[in-house]
């Protein structure tokens, strides 16, 4: 039974291989913009995972600063307690200070750790944004190296017809010789035209000499 999983999950692991394999072949510049939306996506999350760091900072700092000052206020009324003989009073607040005192102890060790963690978040954070930052930038020059190689080759199979018989050049070639067609029709109507107005203006001509003649 584990073999058959296992060959089940190689043969689905190699569709999906060759899947992607087809899709980059057709467009790699798409592929590519999935990956970089999925990279910023996990930008994202550890930005907000940095902006909670923070929030906890804020809630260890203020955490901390109640208990050091609970524990200096407990201390102080322990001394003063101290001093007018209350012993049960004194017991108590130094009970106190004791429990705050291990508290402010504590959290400013967890704060330490906080604040450890958040320079690590910091640092990777800066990171992904300019590895992100470099990969869009590759993208771009991807895209217009893509893009000349495609006009060259496109330019390319319009102009040679000997290696292009596409429908794009079959296009130029139509227009090219419905000019052709339309320059030899203007053209004799033109010189029909001239012609006409040539002999009828001859004719005039001839007709007055023959008048005078007479």
């Amino acid at each position: 039974m584990t073999n058959l999983f296992t060959r089940i999950k190689n043969t689905i692991t190699a569709d999906l291989h060759e899947a992607i394999d087809h899709k980059e072949k057709q467009n790699p510049i798409t592929l590519l913009n999935q990956y970089l939306r999925q990279c910023e996506q996990e930008t994202e999350k550890v930005r907000n995972l940095l902006e909670r760091q923070y929030t906890l900072k804020d809630e260890f700092t203020r955490e901390y600063n109640q208990a050091a000052q609970k524990a200096e206020k407990r201390k102080y009324q322990a001394e003063i307690a101290s001093k007018a003989g209350e012993t049960e009073l004194y017991q108590f607040a130094t009970d106190e200070h004791q429990q705050y005192s291990d508290r402010a102890l504590r959290l400013s060790a967890s704060l330490d750790q906080v604040n450890g963690q958040l320079t690590d978040l910091e640092r990777k954070y800066e990171e992904m944004k300019h590895k992100l930052k470099d990969m869009h930038i590759r993208r771009m020059e991807l895209m217009g190296r893509e893009n000349v190689t495609r006009a060259n080759l496109q330019i390319n199979q319009v102009l040679d017809a000997n290696t292009y018989s596409d429908k794009s050049y079959s296009k130029f070639k139509d227009i090219e010789n419905y000019l052709d067609r339309l320059e030899h029709q203007v053209n004799s109507s033109f010189y029909g035209t001239t012609i006409d107005a040539k002999i009828a203006q001859l004719e005039k001509e001839v007709k007055l000499e023959e008048s005078k003649s007479m």
